[in-house]
């Protein structure tokens, strides 16, 4: 089955209305087929609640060793000022309520011919299915001088959380004049705006409380998402461009951060310059979730390659990946590819569980990012299988971005959308 944008688009909204769309059946059709969900992010609480909305006789167990979970979609608003971390913070009770068992604990390990999930507190899970959403692991290694323990020192912010709230108290404590460094790996990344939207949360607290102090972005690309977009309001918002801008952006290769001393607080560009800063805020290169390679779910490329139709891994029969692990492109690593991969996961499962040849599916991605109050950009695309199914391609003419000259009402209208988009996506994967 194929479907229109219009109906696709549905599909983020409420649970009943995708369940009806993507053509999942109501009926309980037998007992004793069991899926395990291994992550609950995003991905992995889309697919485990509309898998048990699909067909309430599936067992559905959920293993996440977090009994609560911090979004990092809004995270740069905590870090800008205009939220409270608290306001990320969600739980699985919402999930529980649907019948699905939520496991706290760490998978440690997935055996793919017993069809056994294994965790470090001993338990041993069956499954039938297997969902894997393990979302990122950060390559601390690569950058000379960094270490996972040295985070709490630079952090990276890039797993929302303790990271968020450390790097706002960072930015409270520097003093007026001080530099920050925002440092961007090489895509792909989760969420390619993000370091962006970054340094226009951090350059809006910056023009309120500390107008001498500024913003370097030390990118590894010469490009980035919704770059037109983002200069513009930095220009309008940052005086970026000029002598005094609260943004300076270095692009790359030349500007990558390749080296850093903590104790000096500089890093070392792959160029040979040296920056020094008061907050160093490194965002590591990536790769997928450590259970994805334990699992041998990964190739070279450190991403798991999957059958876009199913999201069924290419190197391991029942098991699906979805999300920031999975490759995807041209779909961007972001909470709304998550969710919406999820579903058309969660669909799959169903019908294969049945016996059944999966639909055709399609994909959704909307990406907000707020560069000040009343200041929002956004773009949005649907994606579909190429003709011969072995690839995602976007649909043509199917998405869309905010002009660059947009008023101040469209403006102001996209922070809106984005604060709406961020309680119906919560809603619609913990509720």
């Amino acid at each position: 089955m194929r479907l229109n944008r219009r109906d696709f688009i549905k599909t983020s909204g409420t649970a009943l209305a995708a369940v009806g769309i993507l053509g999942f059946p109501y009926l309980a059709f037998g007992a004793g087929r069991k899926v395990v969900v291994v992550g609950g992010g995003t991905g992995g609480a889309t697919a485990a609640k509309y898998i048990k909305l699909a067909d309430p006789s599936i067992e559905v167990t959920l293993i996440e060793p977090n009994e609560t979970y911090y979004t990092c979609y809004m995270s740069n608003e905590v870090i800008g000022g205009d939220r409270e971390l608290a306001s990320l913070r969600v739980g699985y009770d919402g999930l529980r309520a649907h019948g699905i068992q939520v496991v706290h604990d760490s998978a440690l390990g997935i055996d793919p011919d017993k069809k056994l999930v294994k965790t470090a507190g001993g338990a041993e899970f069956a499954y039938d299915r297997c969902v894997v959403a393990p979302g990122i692991d950060l390559l601390y290694d690569k950058i000379e001088g960094y270490s996972e323990a040295l985070a709490a020192k630079l952090p990276h912010a890039w797993k929302a959380g303790e990271q968020t709230a450390l790097l706002r108290r960072q930015l409270e404590s520097m003093d007026d004049g001080g530099v920050v460094i925002i440092a961007p790996p090489a895509p792909p990344f989760r969420c390619p705006p993000g370091p962006y939207e970054r340094a226009s949360q951090i350059a809006h607290y910056l023009k309120a409380h500390k107008s001498k102090s500024k913003v370097i972005i030390l990118d590894n690309s010469q490009t980035f998402s919704k770059q037109a977009q983002f200069t513009k309001g930095w220009e309008r918002l940052y005086g970026f461009g000029t002598e005094n801008a609260l943004i300076e952006w270095h692009p790359g290769p030349d500007a990558a951060v390749v080296k850093t001393d903590t104790e000096a607080m500089t890093v070392e560009t792959s160029f040979g310059e040296t920056f020094k800063a008061a907050v160093i805020n490194l965002i590591p290169p990536q790769r997928a979730g450590k259970i994805a390679q334990s699992a041998s779910l990964t190739n070279d490329s450190g991403w798991c390659p999957v059958d876009i139709r199913t999201f069924e891994s290419s190197l391991q029969p029942g098991i699906h990946v979805i999300g920031d692990a999975c490759n995807a492109a041209p779909m961007p690593k972001s909470a709304y590819s998550a969710n919406s991969q999820a579903k058309v996961a969660a669909a799959a499962v169903v019908a294969l569980l049945k016996g059944e040849e999966p639909g055709t599916p399609s994909y959704l991605n909307t990406c907000y990012s707020i560069l000040a109050p009343g200041y929002g950009i956004s773009i949005a695309a649907v994606y579909r299988p190429n003709a011969e199914g072995k690839a995602i391609e976007a649909v043509p003419d199917s998405g869309g971005i905010t002009p660059v000259d947009a008023p101040d009402w469209v403006l102001e209208r996209e922070v809106q959308y984005a604060h709406s988009w961020y309680n119906n996506i919560v809603h619609d994967t913990f509720g």
